[in-house]
């Protein structure tokens, strides 16, 4: 007889058999909606929290700039290597020609584009980027590009004195890559890597400014962008991080944490809209390094992924920093009627924002955008060349470190270790919660222990402890022990959603009541009838082992997982992780947190006083303890099935960026005996060779066969 129970059941059974008071703490769907409203309203207030002054903006501003390039994949920048521009042919109309134009932003990254500019001209031009959002032309599965769809705007800057370069996005290009790693493909490991396609778009554009200014025809002391949607979003990459940007006005394209994460706007965003967040921003900090030059942000009143209340939020906090420049006359806000949409209203006012800034002209507009061309007059590529990297550039546009050499000196392992778990604070794992004294990262606050439940049978004993990891974020720490003797170890197993059924199903097996109702009647047997053939043999094995050894048996749950799960299909599911990543966290990194928290909840659990701690974990929560275990100290660490690469998981900001799973296994085995189960050796070479040279005991890294 099945003996899974629900957790409503299995707190109320507790609840009902010890007559303690079990406090409704809200859902796991609702504590989680406070925590990432919570997480999110932090960042809200400390973003430009620390400038007051110009003074303040000017010491910090070069800064954020480098925070926005590394959080775009552009630390250390990329070479800038011969463009190898092609203009692979010409269409042309009474009064402007297009040129179908291919340039390498990096070796075999292609960018295809038209340059639109009048048929005549005198002196060299102001040049406008526009970067297309995510509409495009497709016929009979052959792309023309998202430069199609979007062709009125080049035309109509062509037609009034403009160049403009139209370039397409990476992925509706004519050479077709991906934006959608996280939202649709599971791709992971793209923020464990510091990968985002909106890296790529920020390059292209960088290098299309580079191509522009190589043209006789272009003024490159005048040059501004603009965009819709992807487009709107990668104007401002590119004003941000590069001034020969003189005036910009990014449409339907930015918005604040609030909309995005709180509001649920990420569910309709690929993950070219999105910076890895390594350094915890709002999106208005990205905004306000534009300033002081020209900022036009425009959008719709009734944009569902871009809302108005984001828009306004951000225009406000970025005007501030306008006023202390003194150049609030630089910044305006331009919001029209209608959906997320293309409208003549929106390019009108961009249209005039550019005549102005770089043309110092504000006479009225007397001619609309409109679309001239056939698609196929616009197409670039006759033949995609096979030498191409657009399709796979998420394998190598973020530079990767060289493996580490074994250390070959204990002193130099203690200052290669201390440097590395820096690393991991300041990168990987910002996203935790600060402690109390900043300098000390290493010794977070003792979580806050909530209550407690207590349930025996048979000899054993079975502890609920409830505890807060951080605000809006209450696990349980399930122990079982021998009823008759103290523990003097304490193994801390960190279970997936798959291995919480599986002890869940052992628990309602040693203690029957926490079963159902089905198994209610069977709950009053008498206690040697259920200790015998009713038992299965996991629960057989649990029930003998803490019987004969003076041990007990934690299980954690981490946030996201049994009782804390939360609800939605898988779909649902991988977008709450993007809310987490935006963040500048990752689901796994903040189960890494749980785990160090439910060790000092046990380190603070009386009845476990002066008991060795054990951690043991299986599959994809193997990597994750991993990473406590570089923090916490544990007797032991035992991991089954761990994976020796990131790529695999877990997924962890930033991390195969700056260390390899390796390495990271050796900090862990610097601080704990670590024994791996069913891994390879040649995987491991490097924890072997760093444990050879600085003369660990034998015990301290073991590799093991995992039994079937």
């Amino acid at each position: 007889m099945t003996r899974r129970i629900a957790l409503s059941l299995l707190l109320v059974s507790i609840a009902a058999t010890t007559g303690s008071a079990v406090e409704p703490a809200g859902s796991a769907d609702q504590r989680l909606a406070d925590y990432f409203a919570a997480q999110t309203r932090a960042l809200q207030e400390q973003c430009l929290a620390e400038i007051e002054t110009a003074a303040d903006w000017n010491a910090k501003r070069e800064q954020y700039r480098q925070q926005l390039l590394e959080m775009l994949g552009l630390v250390p920048q990329p070479e800038k290597t011969d463009l190898q521009a092609v203009v692979t042919g010409v269409a042309e109309r009474d009064d402007i020609v297009v040129e179908r134009v291919q340039f390498q932003s990096r070796p075999g990254l292609y960018v295809s584009a038209n340059l639109y500019r009048p048929r005549r001209q005198e002196q060299p031009l102001p040049a406008i980027l526009y970067v297309c959002g995510h509409g495009n032309v497709k016929v009979d599965g052959v792309s023309f590009g998202s430069k199609a769809h979007y062709q009125h705007h080049g035309v109509w800057f062509a037609r009034n004195g403009y160049v403009c370069l139209t370039i397409d996005t990476l992925q509706l290009g004519e050479i077709e890559g991906i934006h959608h790693g996280t939202y649709r493909y599971g791709r992971w490991w793209w923020p464990s890597r510091g990968y985002t396609p909106a890296g790529v778009e920020a390059w292209n554009c960088v290098r299309a400014l580079d191509y522009l200014q190589s043209r006789k025809e272009v003024d490159g002391e005048r040059l501004g962008v603009t965009g819709r949607s992807g487009g709107g979003a990668y104007s401002w990459w590119i004003a941000a991080i590069d001034e020969r940007i003189k005036a910009a006005v990014p449409v339907a394209g930015i918005t604040d944490l609030e909309n995005h994460v709180v509001d649920g706007c990420v569910e309709g965003h690929c993950d070219c809209m999105y910076f890895v967040n390594t350094f915890q921003w709002d999106y208005p900090l990205v905004a306000a390094l534009v300033a002081p030059r020209p900022l036009l942000i425009s959008n719709t009143d009734n944009d569902r992924i871009f809302p108005l209340e984001g828009v306004v939020r951000t225009h406000r906090a970025v005007r501030r920093i306008y006023r202390l420049l003194d150049a609030e006359q630089n910044l305006a806000l331009q919001i029209t009627a209608g959906p997320h949409k293309d409208t003549q209203e929106l390019r009108v006012h961009a249209f005039r924002w550019f005549n102005h800034f770089l043309k110092g002209d504000d006479s009225l507009l007397r001619m609309p955008a409109e679309r001239e061309f056939e698609p196929a007059e616009l197409k670039v590529f006759s033949e995609l060349p096979a030498e191409q990297k657009n399709t796979a550039i998420d394998e190598t546009f973020v530079a990767m470190p060289k493996p580490a050499e074994p250390p070959t000196s204990e002193q130099q392992w203690r200052g290669q270790s201390e440097s590395w778990r820096e690393l991991l604070h300041q990168k990987v794992f910002r996203g935790w919660p600060k402690p109390e004294k900043p300098e000390k990262p290493e010794k977070p606050e003792k979580p806050e222990l909530l209550r407690q439940d207590e349930l025996a049978h048979d000899g054993l004993t079975l502890r609920r402890v409830t505890f807060r990891s951080q605000p809006h974020v209450e696990l349980a720490l399930w122990i079982v022990h021998n009823s008759e003797r103290p523990a003097k170890l304490v193994v801390l197993n960190a279970l997936n959603q798959q291995q919480w059924d599986k002890t869940n199903k052992t628990l309602a097996e040693l203690f029957p009541a926490l079963a159902g109702d089905d198994s209610a009647a069977e709950a009053k047997e008498d206690a040697s009838t259920a200790n015998s053939s009713s038992l299965g043999e996991d629960a057989r094995s649990l029930r003998d082992m803490l019987r004969a050894q003076p041990w007990a048996m934690a299980y954690l749950a981490p946030r996201g997982v049994g009782p804390d799960r939360w609800s939605g299909d898988e779909r649902k599911q991988n977008q709450l992780q993007r809310r987490f990543y935006l963040l500048g966290q990752t689901l796994d990194g903040m189960r890494v947190w749980d785990i160090r928290q439910a060790t000092r909840a046990l380190g603070e659990h009386p009845s476990l006083q002066g008991a060795a701690t054990w951690l043991q974990a299986e599959g994809d929560m193997s990597g994750v303890a991993l990473h406590a275990a570089v923090f916490e100290d544990y007797g032991r660490v035992d991991l089954y099935g761990l994976q020796p690469d990131y790529r695999s998981g877990p997924t962890l900001l930033n991390a195969s960026r700056l260390l390899t799973l390796p390495q990271t296994a050796a900090l862990a085995a610097a601080r704990n005996r670590l024994v791996l189960y069913g891994a390879n050796a040649d995987d491991w070479s490097y924890v072997t060779s760093t444990a050879k040279q600085l003369g660990w005991d034998s015990k301290q890294f073991q590799l093991r066969t995992l039994e079937p």
